[in-house]
């Protein structure tokens, strides 16, 4: 039985909608838990499941709750005490080295002294990067580890590369991040193969900042090597059209973007629900529209894809939004559970390397 490590402290709504969610994972997926922090406080949470019987969650539907039937007794897992926590704010660096004692330090150890096999967090995506480049180390080859975030299109799922953990980047290290969301694509997402675009403000060639222009040729040289299958510039309004199924940037503009993407599908979906509410024809045409809204929520909602691979580690790292629900938790668990035998990292090292 496989065993994820779980920084049980990280995040908005811990420790109560990690151990939730974990525990909810743990009993789907069949795999056995480590839950690292605060000993005390794990444990009234799990008390509180096991004396209920069930778990309340939305199930991404947000504001539609139902009860979701948890064993506790069935499930395999283990409380390791840590007695610190990295907040959303501190800097990261002194708090990996200050706070030894943290969380996500002692989750990500438990990877790196193989008692676990991944380790998933919904703290600061920072201090996560941190504590899994130090903890377990770069991948033979890797330059800088870059966060894969999976995100919903008209068709097939895209990837978007760099996610947040880079800010400032150099044309060399977008051109690894196109080899690495290549070998992510195809292992992952099953894509067989993937085209790869650059996120910039013009289709052209020439368009684009520095960066985006340096990295051009350097992708374009690697698609004319066979090793990528470079499509060119892919416009902000083009993310979601299927024009390339891996999108690379620096984790500045990345992060932006799936703030930007979030916020909007958020904004419309309000805008719909308020609109039906405004009168009595709106009201029954809302009702009638609700499982079809139901189903288009589904597919757009981030909490779905649950989390971000850190891709460059020696170990699978799995980074879940900062306001993960237990149901946005469990989907984080599921999507290291879904890596764990894809051997991943030996097809990064193959990418980078050849």
């Amino acid at each position: 039985m496989s065993r994820i490590a779980i920084d049980a402290m990280g995040g908005d709504y811990a420790p109560k909608a990690i151990v939730e969610g974990s525990l909810w994972a743990a009993q789907e997926y069949g795999v056995a838990l480590e839950l690292v922090g605060k000993q005390d406080e794990i444990q009234k949470e799990i008390d509180k499941i096991k004396s209920r019987g069930y778990i309340l969650s939305d199930c991404g539907t947000h504001g539609h709750k139902r009860r979701v039937k948890i064993d506790v007794d069935k499930i395999d897992y283990t409380i390791t005490h840590a007695s610190e926590v990295i907040g959303m704010g501190e800097a990261v660096g002194q708090s990996i080295r200050k706070k030894k004692d943290s969380s996500i330090v002692a989750a990500v150890k438990a990877v790196a002294e193989g008692r676990c096999e991944a380790v998933v967090s919904a703290g600061s995506t920072g201090a996560a990067m941190a504590a899994s480049l130090f903890g377990l180390g770069r991948i033979h080859g890797v330059s800088r580890p870059a966060i894969a975030v999976t995100l919903p299109t008209m068709k097939e799922p895209l990837v978007l590369i760099d996610g947040g953990a880079n800010s400032d980047c150099t044309a060399d290290m977008l051109a690894q991040f196109a080899q690495m969301g290549t070998a992510f694509a195809q292992c992952a997402v099953g894509i067989e193969n993937p085209t790869v675009g650059i996120l910039s403000i013009g289709e052209e060639e020439g368009k684009g900042n520095a960066l985006v222009k340096d990295t051009y040729p350097l992708l374009k040289d690697l698609h004319e090597q066979g090793k990528i299958d470079f499509v060119g510039n892919i416009e902000g309004k083009e993310l979601f059209k299927n024009k390339a199924n891996v999108i690379v940037c620096d984790g500045f503009a990345g992060n932006v973007a799936l703030k930007v993407t979030e916020g909007t599908a958020s904004m419309l979906l309000k805008m719909i629900a308020t609109e039906f509410k405004s009168d009595f024809i709106g009201c029954i045409i809302g009702l009638m529209a609700k499982p079809f809204l139901r189903r288009i929520l589904k597919r757009i909602n981030w909490e779905v894809f649950g989390g971000m691979l850190l891709l460059g580690v020696k170990g699978i790292s799995v980074i879940a939004h900062g306001r993960s629900s237990a149901y946005a938790m469990r989907n984080a668990v599921g999507a290291a559970v879904r890596v764990l035998n894809k051997d991943i990292n030996s097809k990064i090292a193959e990418s980078v390397n050849k």
